[in-house]
């Protein structure tokens, strides 16, 4: 029959990081936030649309205490996120790169307590050749015959962040030859009406232009995919935590809701079926805020044995700050020696007996050291379940490092202070500004970017740049994460397999009482 007509809705959640209670951990009070608010807007669509697919676009099961808690040391339930997701009925997940942090233990538990797929075409076995967690793809047929395929991607960085361990016999392919190779056969062979592609990953050009706005160095390849793959009608996105809706990329419906379930993606697809095959007359795509949306009590009372039992870890007083490490400006940190640097960089020396370190304040919601620190202090400022690593590199390496850092500023034209686009477009990258211990050294953000060190002394002498110096980092940081490219394939001295959160905790539990202290060994000038 011809003449029908039909809707498909899509809707999407990405980067969620664990985020279920709309609370912020650092003190419990309220914030716009999680799957809570998230279940409310989908079970309203799902009520005033028929057709829907649910999806999942990675970086679901890490990023707030709750997951943390779940990872180290709840070893029998079924994985939180893995309870709200099957309680909203997704229809499948694809890996994010932080679905690997916690271990293959971690991760296999999630795939195993999903009542739904967990999608990754481009992860494969690299002995084999197949995909590595067998799920490429799914089919969902519709009435009236509809059939949309949805195929699941992701960055193929993920090992130049992960620990080795923790992808052990998987390789990442290329994301557009994968989608090249299966969109075809998702249209061909098994009759798709509809193609969605959810990647895991961003667009590392901008939208409008197609220019660059960063390194093309495979992070970020969904404009690729838009440009070089036929056969896709619908891309959902993430990675970058970027609102990215009411755009097409040759013909191709794209969007990215953000991240910690502050939106709900939606994309509508309107089809007509003309002889005797269904087609799309018009595709929208909306971001859907959580602001202002009740939550669904009923889905969070699944899982309050799990919050319960964390809230209670998150309370447990450790020891004291003599002192003031807290946090009154992030600028301020980062512009200046601070206590709450200080000891976390004196912390990982002590840990790995190396004499230089590197850290960074990872986001501007860190809220410092109280005077009374409890475990919920330690997650607020040290979010990432980070290990450490000894590297030895050259001098010419550290200040090609310094140098990476020094960026982060605009260039200063006799204002104010500012953080350079690079390090908050697409996203927010305070993280990838790292302040050292162990050397003195001076950023002069007068002169332009990969000038700007302009002392660099280890123990009195000037760091000869045909040296090599041992140097603790954060996992992350030591394979190279953040653009640090000098970083990359170094020789490992010692890798403490030890969470920092674990190494911070235990020191002030064994000290009891912790002196906030500064030695000024480097500073900005302008």
């Amino acid at each position: 029959m011809n003449g029908e007509t039909m809707k498909l809705v899509i809707l999407e959640t990405s980067d969620v990081h664990g985020s279920i209670y709309p609370i912020n951990y650092a003190d419990n009070s309220p914030k716009d936030v999680g799957m809570g608010k998230i279940a409310t807007l989908i079970r309203k669509e799902r009520a005033g649309n028929p057709y829907t697919l649910l999806i999942d676009n990675g970086d679901m099961t890490q990023g707030t205490p709750l997951l943390y808690y779940y990872a180290r040391f709840d070893h029998t339930r079924p994985n939180p996120m893995a309870v709200v997701a099957n309680s909203l009925g997704y229809d499948c997940a694809v890996f994010g790169n932080h679905e690997f942090n916690f271990g293959r233990d971690v991760l296999d538990r999630v795939v195993t307590s999903s009542d739904f797929p967990w999608l990754a075409a481009n992860i494969v076995d690299e002995s084999t050749g197949e995909p590595f967690f067998g799920k490429p793809y799914i089919i969902k047929d519709f009435d009236q015959g509809l059939r949309a395929a949805v195929l699941g991607l992701t960055t193929k960085y993920v090992p130049n962040w992960e620990k080795a361990e923790n992808i052990k016999g998987m390789h990442f392919e290329d994301p557009v030859d994968t989608a090249n190779k299966w969109v075809p056969f998702l249209r061909n062979e098994k009759k798709a009406d509809v193609v969605i592609v959810s990647y895991h990953g961003g667009f590392g050009r901008d939208l409008e232009t197609g220019d660059a706005i960063e390194e093309l160095k495979g992070e970020n390849q969904a404009y690729r995919i838009c440009q070089d793959v036929p056969g896709i009608d619908v891309l959902l996105t993430g990675h970058q935590h970027r609102l990215i809706a009411g755009e097409t990329i040759n013909g191709i419906a794209v969007i990215q809701p953000g991240c910690n379930g502050t939106h709900l993606g939606k994309v509508t697809l309107e089809l007509e079926k003309s002889q005797g095959n269904w087609r799309i007359i018009n595709r929208r795509t909306e971001l859907l805020p959580v602001n202002d949306v009740e939550t669904d009590v009923a889905l969070l009372r699944t899982v309050d044995g799990y919050e319960k039992d964390a809230q209670t870890w998150l309370d447990q007083p450790l020891g004291k700050i003599e002192g003031d490490m807290l946090v009154h400006d992030p600028m301020k940190v980062r512009t200046q020696d601070h206590p709450l640097i200080e000891f976390i960089n004196r912390l990982q020396m002590k840990a790995s007996g190396a004499d230089i370190s590197s850290t960074a304040l990872f986001n501007n919601e860190s809220p410092g050291m109280p005077a009374n620190v409890t475990m919920r202090d330690i997650v607020a400022n040290y979010i990432y379940p980070n290990t450490l690593r000894v590297l030895r590199i050259s001098g010419r390496d550290m200040l090609d490092a310094l140098e990476r850092s020094a960026s982060y500023f605009r260039t200063y034209a006799g204002d104010s202070i500012e953080v350079s686009d690079a390090f908050t477009n697409p996203k927010p990258q305070h993280y990838n500004y790292d302040m050292w211990e162990g050397i003195d050294y001076i950023i002069d953000i007068s002169r332009s970017a990969g000038h700007r060190i302009t002392k660099l002394d280890y123990h009195g002498a000037p760091v000869k740049m045909d040296g090599l110096y041992d140097v603790v980092m954060n996992n992350y940081r030591a394979v190279g994460g953040g653009d640090y490219f000098m970083f990359c394939n170094k020789t490992v001295i010692k890798d403490i397999p030890i969470d920092v959160t674990e190494l911070i905790a235990n020191e002030v539990l064994e000290k009891n009482v912790i002196k906030a202290t500064v030695d000024h060994n480097w500073k900005i000038v302008y």
